[in-house]
């Protein structure tokens, strides 16, 4: 067995763990692979293992792997992402979870419609008001519940976030409140919430999470380009 493949059974099994001591079936959550910065080899070896879902965080970076590696691969768009790079996205992932503004899921909504796609989205939060960090405030959120009706060419799963440094497990908990919030303001089902990361996931899958975004504790430390 492989280091991915060993560490790949390791995190199931931390993710199944979370579960148990939360009272949720490990199937409620999904194990999304962040293979950004890694080489496809790496992708392969982790998909040769039982993997099926990864992140990437640039369009640019994902094409070649996308175009070389099977093509049952889920991949998700889990960066920033520019109205310029927008069309290439949609053609290329099923899911982007950095939905930041309803001008960008407008957006989004129209290119879909022109690419004949239908991608899942996630809407990303910033509940603790991070200045650093884009995404919806509650308030803006909420107040856009009557426009969420009018897409139709974007899924729309539920909530993204990425919590601060100190108090994650309470952004977790906020989250999951403001979800449940928008449902009823809203009317929608939204199922979905992407929480968590290598150093956080297990307190993500405690308050809710649905998929957790792990790269390098699955994958080791990141080298990035000077």
């Amino acid at each position: 067995m492989s280091d991915i493949a060993e560490r790949l059974a390791a995190l199931r099994g931390r993710i199944s763990a979370a579960c148990r001591e939360s009272g949720r079936d490990d199937s409620e959550v999904e194990l999304l692979a962040v293979s950004k910065t890694f080489p496809a080899e790496a992708v392969r070896e982790a998909y040769d293992a039982g993997q099926r879902a990864f992140g990437e965080s640039r369009q640019q970076e994902a094409a070649p792997k996308i175009e070389v590696l099977p093509p049952d691969i889920r991949w998700h768009f889990i960066g920033g992402l520019q109205r310029n790079k927008v069309r290439k996205v949609v053609a290329g992932f099923g899911c982007i979870h950095s939905v930041d503004s309803l001008r960008l899921a407008e957006y989004l909504d129209r290119v879909a419609g022109d690419e004949g796609k239908r991608p899942q989205i996630y809407l990303e939060v910033n509940v603790a008001g991070e200045e650093s960090k884009g995404g919806f405030s509650s308030d803006e959120l909420l107040s856009a519940a009557e426009s969420l009706h009018e897409f139709r060419h974007i899924e729309l799963l539920g909530l993204m976030a990425i919590p601060p440094e100190a108090g994650a497990r309470g952004c977790f908990a906020r989250t999951r409140e403001l979800r449940d919030l928008l449902e009823a303001r809203s009317g929608l089902r939204l199922p979905g919430l992407s929480m968590g990361m290598s150093g956080d996931f297990e307190e993500a899958v405690k308050e809710g999470s649905t998929i957790v975004r792990v790269g390098s504790a699955l994958f080791g430390n990141r080298s990035y380009p000077a």
